[in-house]
């Protein structure tokens, strides 16, 4: 009886791992380019941006929304709040080497970005604690740096909210969000 008692716990924790496993996400699953190719889906996109700079390594973790002829800037994302730069989960920036962004040292590893979007002037966030939903959790008394930025108007509208990453040569890099026609960016420099 104690053999079958053993045997039936295998199964249930074999059963268990083989659910959780299953409930999570695969690669392919994942979109590098939002804007690749045309779509209509309405949900927001699981994307990612996947870099370097300098010896670093750097992943960007984020939701994609499309603009769907929807009035995105002081509309559906309204000027003066803080928004998660993306959709759902907060946004989150992994780089594994220690960094500086706008003179502040950051240590190796994952934070939340986000953003106050304004008509003139952006605040851009780093935040320490990344693992967020929308902006349910988030404590200005978590942000590492605030950094205010002009955004940029582009000629073209990217349909799809997308994040790049550029390294710029000497351990010096760029990160930018790119949606509608309006692209925001700050520099990164690897220790």
């Amino acid at each position: 009886m104690k053999k079958i008692m053993t045997a039936f716990a295998i199964l249930i924790l074999l059963q268990f791992n083989y659910t959780a496993l299953a409930q999570q996400p695969k690669m392919e699953e994942i979109c590098y380019n939002p804007n690749a190719k045309g779509d209509t889906l309405k949900r927001s996109i699981k994307s990612a941006a996947i870099g370097k700079i300098g010896t670093a390594a750097v992943v960007i973790n984020y939701h994609s929304p499309g603009v769907r002829g929807r009035n995105i800037w002081g509309g559906l994302i309204p000027y003066g709040e803080v928004w998660v730069t993306g959709a759902h989960n907060a946004t989150n920036i992994e780089i594994d080497k220690d960094f500086i962004v706008n003179g502040v040292s950051i240590p190796k590893g994952k934070y939340a970005f986000f953003t106050i979007p304004a008509k003139k002037e952006w605040i851009l966030i780093i935040n320490k604690n990344w693992n967020q939903h929308l902006t349910d959790d988030y404590q200005q008394s978590e942000d590492l740096v605030r950094i205010k930025v002009k955004p940029q108007q582009q000629k073209e509208t990217i349909q799809r909210l997308q994040y790049f990453i550029t390294d710029k040569g000497n351990n010096k890099g760029e990160i930018a969000m790119a949606w509608d026609k309006l692209k925001i960016q700050f520099d990164v420099k690897i220790k």
